[in-house]
């Protein structure tokens, strides 16, 4: 008996091309299944990779929401921010922090001279809204986390921020709470990440005194200030 007869009795796949000129994954897939992958490099810009998260289906959160909340800021912001998910308002208008944790967001930012617009990209762990703004699934962030990786990528910034204990485990993999971690640096992937309080926690514990978290943020947010400085010479 030939080979290519032994070959084929055991059931081998017959094709015309080379096994090495077959594509790894489809590019129009990725939106589909949480199976495809996305390597690093997929995306040439945010454009292309929001128009993908639009008709993502990679989880079941594509299945409940009004619009893929994707991000928004300076493209080539020296700062990035990560956020859970996006709420009910966020959901609605298709952009990240635009409720009241956002309007304080900005506050804080532009109490130390940074602008959205000009020198911060906010994103999420996940791009759409999970019911009743519940936490997001292990599933859920890691079917969503490789558009976040390029995102990073692509905005390339010096420092990222982290909101809340979701996102500082999507990103660094650490599980300690977010009292115990906020404001220390983190070294990651050759990056400057800082564990923050999110927005939401803030308003919900406003007391401006030495040692609560408003007063805590202040802290965190001049040393992230000082830090960019010191990048930027």
């Amino acid at each position: 008996m030939s080979s290519e007869a032994q070959l084929n009795l055991f059931g081998q796949l017959e094709t015309s091309a080379p096994v090495e000129s077959l594509p790894a994954y489809s590019f129009e897939s990725i939106p589909t299944s949480s199976s495809v992958p996305i390597p690093a490099g997929t995306y040439s810009d945010l454009t292309q990779l929001a128009s993908h998260c639009q008709v993502c289906h990679r989880c079941e959160l594509g299945n409940t929401r009004i619009n893929a909340v994707v991000g928004r800021g300076s493209e080539t912001a020296p700062i990035l921010i990560v956020g859970e998910g996006p709420g009910q308002n966020e959901d609605e208008q298709g952009l990240p922090f635009v409720g009241r944790s956002g309007q304080l967001l900005e506050k804080i930012l532009a109490a130390v001279k940074l602008s959205i617009d000009r020198d911060v990209y906010i994103c999420n762990v996940v791009r759409c809204r999970p019911p009743e703004n519940r936490v997001p699934l292990p599933a859920e962030v890691a079917a969503c986390k490789p558009y976040l990786l390029e995102q990073i990528r692509l905005v390339d910034p010096k420092i990222i921020l982290l909101t809340g204990a979701t996102a500082v485990k999507a990103i660094t993999g650490k599980k300690d709470g977010i009292t115990k971690i906020r404001g220390t640096w983190i070294e990651w992937e050759g990056r400057w990440c800082m564990p923050i309080f999110h927005p939401a926690y803030l308003l919900r514990n406003p007391a401006p005194d030495v040692g609560k978290p408003k007063w805590l943020m202040w802290q965190d947010i001049q040393a992230i200030r000082a830090k960019l400085d010191e990048l930027s010479i």
